[in-house]
């Protein structure tokens, strides 16, 4: 039986009424909620450290802006809109403290609660929402009358108003004009980890620089390579994502659909799914998040060593100059837009 989907008509946002929400952190699923809940006329804070950069940009958007623990006191409702990483340390220091009975705390993952980083006290009702993209698109499909669809949670021991404050915020933010699917700290935390990990980014990224890299030593020009490996999986991926897999093969020629149904189960194959497996097994064990906590707070040495490493591949280089070549096509600097918030 198909999930059950929460649209509009399923969500009340009279169950927000009279009651203050804090968004503790302004980044970019931050700034997506505050404004989307606000545009809907609900009454919110925000919750920043005391030297954040952020505090301008909240202020000029029309928010009054708090210390974290203050803005914890202050509301009702406080979602967790804070790096992973940084949860754990910030929720004993500023929102523990001064979480009373009766107010609810909310996550867009569920990694720190699943997992334990963070215990939450009784009493208090602990939900999630969790938009299925970047928080710069959940406004921007606001802002056109759209949404993004939505996973809710809601952790057991909590009251029997909290799914319908999950689902009265989803609607806030524009999530049930899409739809809304409920499901569990658990479910949702351990999904999300695999499908970055081996698909999505993970799995994507190292595909495409492994397609690119055969090519080249193959003796074929990097240009040709980028356009092949990299470029129009774009136009595969729409595809994919309006139509499903099958609606994609129905777009795509003969010969590139006989590549596709022969050839791919030879790259992603049996051993290709045993090492998911061993990815997925990492994952639910807790294996993966203790071996993240333990990088973060030895300083991200090999986190950064990486990262330097892959913006180093000779892909890179060859993407920046057919990209500049390429005038329609809209040039993003994605980390100065993750800065501002």
């Amino acid at each position: 039986m198909p999930a059950k989907v929460y649209t509009d008509k399923d969500a009340d946002l009279g169950a927000l009424k009279n009651k203050t929400l804090a968004v503790i952190g302004f980044g970019s699923q931050g700034h997506a909620h505050a404004l989307n809940l606000k545009d809907s006329g609900c009454k919110v804070i925000i919750g920043l450290y005391a030297g954040s950069k952020s505090r301008a940009v909240a202020k000029e958007r029309g928010f009054a802006v708090y210390d974290t623990a203050e803005a914890v006191r202050r509301a009702d409702v406080i979602m967790v809109a804070l790096p992973d990483m940084k949860q754990a340390e910030v929720y004993e220091q500023d929102i523990l403290p001064n979480l009373a009975k009766g107010k609810t705390l909310l996550f867009s993952h569920g990694l720190n609660v699943h997992f334990g980083l963070i215990t939450p006290p009784k009493g208090v009702d602990i939900i999630m929402v969790a938009p299925k993209g970047p928080g710069h698109i959940v406004r921007r499909l606001y802002t056109e009358g759209k949404g993004m669809p939505a996973l809710i949670a809601v952790l057991p021991g909590s009251s029997k108003n909290a799914k319908a404050t999950a689902l009265a915020w989803a609607k806030g933010i524009g999530s049930t004009r899409a739809g809304v699917l409920q499901t569990s700290f658990k479910e949702e935390t351990e999904t999300d980890l695999f499908g970055e990990q081996a698909v999505l980014c993970g799995g994507a990224s190292a595909l495409v620089q492994a397609g690119f890299e055969t090519l080249v030593e193959a003796g074929y020009q990097p240009e040709m390579a980028y356009f092949e490996c990299l470029h129009e999986l774009k136009l595969i991926c729409d595809l994919m994502y309006e139509s499903g897999i099958a609606g994609m093969r129905f777009s795509i020629s003969e010969t590139a659909k006989y590549g596709d149904i022969t050839r791919g189960p030879r790259i992603i194959n049996k051993q290709t799914k045993a090492e998911m497996k061993k990815i997925l097994k990492e994952i639910q064990s807790g294996q993966f998040t203790k071996e993240w906590v333990k990088e973060h707070k030895g300083g991200l040495k090999n986190y950064k060593r990486l990262l330097a490493v892959g913006e180093k591949h000779p892909i890179e280089k060859t993407g920046t100059y057919l990209r500049g070549m390429m005038p329609w096509m809209k040039k993003k600097n994605i980390k100065g837009v993750a800065a501002a918030y």
